[in-house]
């Protein structure tokens, strides 16, 4: 993804036969027949917008307290690569919100699901509707500690993720170009936005930058992803009526596997040249299956990023949507992303 070619390898064992199944979906889809977003070269994103007094975005910039208050106890707290920690809340097959604190504040969220109140947005509705009431630029401009930066989307990100300003905060809209709707929403305050800077940026003044992550914490950050991939694929999945996958340690092992040869030997493909096919190393870690597929991601900010853009790409769409797998291991290394999906013999 992200100007790399995207491939998803699908395969598919039948002992008896030994059947080998490969499918690549890595064309670039064309655009929806839908409303097509308003775009105005002269105003930043969101000007038509009020911050919401009620809502998921309105804990933006409130206190920790104030956040456990509304959402009551995280299911648990994920470290992050951006200094905050994530609050991660889970309790619904249906809904799934991540709430970034750092020094005792909410900096950023996420959500994703059914019947969130996320004002003055609607999860789950269409995209038409949403471009009807939200203004949306070719850019946002960004001022944080007296410098400036100018965030910059390209045409693929101003149909499926822009990012409208709203009073001090910025709302990422990501959106499912293939049913048509607003899939989740990512909150950021100035700095958050400029410490991830999910787009092409242009600044003056200095770049913020995260604080540097240990050996020792990226391993932390890792395992939190790949739980974080695990938990938003099955709101997807319920969300299109389907069965959640479970976790397979194996299948996770060999997933783990791929996204760190991908990083030490700076290659991203479905194909390693020590380790071979999806089907080799499912093999060689030991893992039953009838069949299985994989989807990878490089370079994207974080897991939930990474779960929104193989949504809005066909052939990782059809593994993620796919009634046949039962199962799912997800391996991270740092930028790199695996999801390993089986459907184990019985």
């Amino acid at each position: 993804m992200k100007n790399i070619a995207r491939a998803l390898v699908i395969l598919l064992l039948i002992y008896g036969a030994y059947v080998l199944f490969i499918q690549y979906g890595s064309a670039p889809q064309k655009k929806t027949d839908q409303e097509e977003p308003q775009v105005s070269n002269e105003e930043e994103s969101g000007k038509r917008l009020k911050m919401p007094s009620s809502g998921l975005l309105s804990l933006m910039g409130k206190s920790a307290a104030d956040v456990k208050k509304k959402l009551g106890e995280p299911s648990r707290k994920d470290p992050s690569a951006y200094d905050y920690e994530w609050w991660v809340y889970n309790q619904g097959k249906d809904q799934y919100v991540q709430v970034g604190i750092l020094n005792d504040k909410a900096v950023t969220l996420y959500a994703s699901g059914s019947g969130i109140n996320a004002k003055p947005f609607k999860i789950g509705e269409s995209t038409g509707e949403v471009f009807k009431t939200t203004q949306v630029s070719p850019f946002v401009n960004v001022t944080d500690k007296g410098n400036t930066y100018r965030f910059e989307f390209s045409e693929e990100d101003i149909n499926t993720r822009p990012t409208v300003k709203i009073g001090g905060m910025y709302v990422q809209l990501y959106m499912d170009k293939f049913d048509g709707n607003l899939s989740s929403i990512r909150a950021f305050d100035a700095e958050t936005l400029v410490k991830q800077r999910p787009y092409e940026v242009m600044y003056r003044g200095k770049l913020t930058e995260p604080e540097p992550v240990s050996d020792k914490k990226w391993n932390d950050i890792e395992r939190a992803s790949e739980q974080q991939i695990l938990d938003i694929t099955n709101v997807i999945r319920v969300k299109h009526g389907l069965a959640r996958l479970k976790w397979d340690e194996g299948a996770a092992k060999v997933a783990f596997g791929h996204s760190k040869d991908m990083k030490d030997n700076k290659y991203f493909s479905h194909v390693s040249k020590k380790y071979g096919t999806l089907k080799d190393r499912l093999e060689k870690g030991d893992v039953k299956y009838r069949e299985a597929g994989e989807n990878i991601a490089y370079n994207y900010v974080d897991g939930p990023a990474a779960v929104e853009g193989w949504l809005n790409s066909e052939g990782h769409r059809k593994a993620l949507l796919s009634p046949d797998y039962t199962h799912l291991g997800v391996g991270v290394d740092q930028k790199y992303y695996t999801q390993n999906f089986i459907k184990p013999w019985q």
